[in-house]
């Protein structure tokens, strides 16, 4: 202990140094932790954002764009799906449930992804879990949403209120579907997944929004309800014609307001469809027969599967982005290793009086570890801290941007490793400088040389 205290006051009467060597020890340990860190959250976010389902189809394209678009709204579909495509392996005998999905618009930056009610039933994420409401219900009309919580928190909507739907994916949009407003009945239990991020709306309400028009029969007013012209009222001649004005303005407030059972296609295509089996070794089988149909080209992916694909592809970056905090590691103990070896020679007047006051070289050569010790272990200390700070300013921007939530909990083993590793690392380094000052103080003893 009391070596300690001598090592803390001489590392004090040099603060300037020792803050130096602390700060660049410190960001080599924030960029060592924070790759292992971003890594594991990241493994995990996307592997608790889908579960339960077998088969994710999209339009012929890379496997794992489809995963990203489809899951993660991360990128866009190379094309679309027919809705014919989708009825036929949705009737499949293989087939339990299928849940079809449209994306392309947003709302305030928060992406939109119209599908049916199938994919309040049956989707699921983490291990098995179904989605929740936290207030209100599915929508059941043409001109209802859903919102996930993030997007219901962060823009303080509640159940009741209108979103405008803008066309395209981006945060700052040039067209907005004003005509058709979309009333909120639903807000879902937070996932910690990307649907926290979105906003569910039906797809007859997108179809509409871009000028799809689908069962006229059923939107047809009956021949009961048709004006006659018996009742249109025909304008006196000293009467101000305002007819047409209020006519104008009566359609701009009526939207399309039906209910969702009655239509039965509600749109001509889709972005992709998730599918879940009466049998799950089936998925193979089942994923050939829709890479190979002959109607349409399509590509059926295993979430899982595709999943480790995409990590195998950046498993190699992982390892780059590692190295390179290794060597940032490096660089800081070799700027301590430096400090402590340029201190030494005007600290041998130090060293003498040490000497004189009847310290031994052994003790000589435990302050300077003990010095190296302190300068790493506070550097570890304020990467770490740093590394909390820097999660908790950026865990909403990663959320919002890549669906991914950070959890900031207490480090895992293979950070307590790491921050091992580079404690050991400084100690090693420190037997130079304290070498050197124990080879000095047994040349030097009791004289001082210039």
């Amino acid at each position: 202990m009391n070596m300690l205290k001598l090592a803390w006051a001489s590392l004090l009467s040099r603060r300037a140094n020792a803050l130096l060597t602390i700060f660049a020890i410190a960001i080599s340990v924030t960029l060592l932790l924070g790759v292992e860190r971003v890594s594991q959250q990241t493994r995990t976010g996307f592997g608790n954002t889908i579960s339960g389902t077998d088969l994710i189809v999209g339009a012929r394209s890379g496997q794992v764009n489809l995963l990203l678009f489809s899951v993660f709204h991360i990128g866009n579909p190379s094309a679309n799906v027919s809705w014919q495509s989708f009825t036929h392996w949705r009737d499949h005998e293989q087939v339990t449930w299928a849940i079809p999905i449209a994306l392309g618009d947003s709302f305030r930056g928060h992406p939109v992804i119209a599908t049916d009610e199938q994919f309040f039933n049956h989707f699921q994420y983490g291990q098995r879990q179904s989605l929740q409401f936290a207030d209100g219900e599915a929508f059941s009309h043409t001109d209802h949403a859903v919102l996930g919580a993030r997007v219901a928190r962060q823009q303080n909507l509640h159940i009741g209120d209108d979103v405008i739907v803008a066309h395209g994916t981006g945060s700052v949009s040039f067209h907005h579907h004003d005509e058709d407003p979309l009333t909120v009945t639903g807000i879902l239990s937070a996932t910690g997944t990307p649907l926290d991020n979105a906003v569910f709306v039906p797809l007859a309400a997108l179809a509409a929004m871009h000028g799809e028009n689908h069962d006229e029969a059923d939107s047809e007013p009956s021949p009961a309800h048709r004006p006659s012209f018996s009742d249109q009222r025909v304008p006196a001649d000293d009467e101000p014609e305002h007819t047409h004005e209020h006519e104008h303005e009566h359609e701009h407030e009526q939207h399309d307001h039906r209910p969702l059972a009655e239509i039965a296609q509600p749109i001509d295509s889709i972005s992709a469809f998730f599918i879940g089996l009466d049998s799950q070794p089936r998925a193979i089988f089942m994923q050939r027969m829709i890479n190979t149909w002959g109607q349409e080209p399509l590509t059926a992916i295993m979430p899982g599967a595709t999943l480790q694909e995409l990590w195998r592809t950046l498993n190699m970056f992982e390892r780059t982005l590692a190295i390179v905090s290794g060597f940032v590691l490096l660089t800081g103990l070799i700027g301590m290793l430096a400090t402590l070896l340029a201190s030494l020679q005007e600290r041998r007047r130090e060293m003498a009086v040490l000497r004189s006051l009847g310290a031994g070289p052994k003790t000589i050569f435990g302050l300077l570890v003990s010095e190296a010790l302190l300068l790493t272990l506070i550097g570890i200390a304020v990467g770490l801290g740093l590394l909390y700070a820097a999660m908790l300013v950026m865990a909403p921007w990663v959320e919002t941007q890549f669906g991914v939530v950070i959890h900031i909990g207490a480090p895992s083993m293979v950070e307590w490793r790491r921050m091992g590793i580079v404690l050991l690392a400084g100690l090693i380094v420190s037997f130079v400088p304290a070498w050197r000052a124990y080879r000095n103080s047994l040349a030097d003893g009791l004289t001082i040389k210039v």
